[in-house]
């Protein structure tokens, strides 16, 4: 049965990897915010077919998760933002404006781990302790999977 689980969930996932990429690959000017929205849409269907919650749990959980994501999401636009700028000036920004998307990203990413920690014990009251772990798992996979598309469309800028 876990088999079986693990199966569809690594499925679900290579088809959002495969679904980005050829979003990617298909259009040249494929907007980061696109991108980004179609993995959120599939990341709660992936939720969804593999949490199997129950009616009481669905009731709960949902309300939840959408202020978690609505928190993440905010973080994750201006994510977007500070991506979008760096894409457009690393070829020309200076040591300073460097430093500063260093900063800004690290920032980001604290608020991130902020934001995922002050959910566990609101989802812990809704779900039990292995559909938590269950939940958080398909998060950090789906993210995985993000941060791989940004990475390969993200220049790297030249030290000099």
């Amino acid at each position: 049965m876990r088999v079986r689980h693990t199966e569809s969930m690594l499925t679900l996932l290579m088809a959002l990897c495969v679904a980005a990429s050829a979003m990617a690959e298909d259009a040249e000017e494929a907007s980061l915010e696109l991108l980004v929205a179609t993995l959120q849409a599939d990341q709660k269907a992936l939720v969804e077919v593999n949490l199997k919650l129950d009616d009481a749990e669905t009731k709960s959980f949902w309300p939840v998760y959408d202020r978690y994501h609505g928190e993440l999401d905010s973080v994750s636009d201006r994510l977007a933002k500070l991506i979008e700028d760096y894409t457009a000036n690393f070829g020309t920004m200076s040591d300073e404006e460097a430093l500063q998307i260093v900063e800004d990203f690290v920032e980001l990413e604290r608020e991130r781990a902020e934001v995922r920690e002050k959910y566990v014990e609101p989802f812990s009251e809704v779900l039990p302790g292995r559909k938590l772990v269950r939940f958080y798992q398909i998060e950090n996979k789906v993210q995985a999977l993000l941060r791989y598309e940004l990475a390969r469309e993200i220049p790297v800028i030249d030290p000099q």
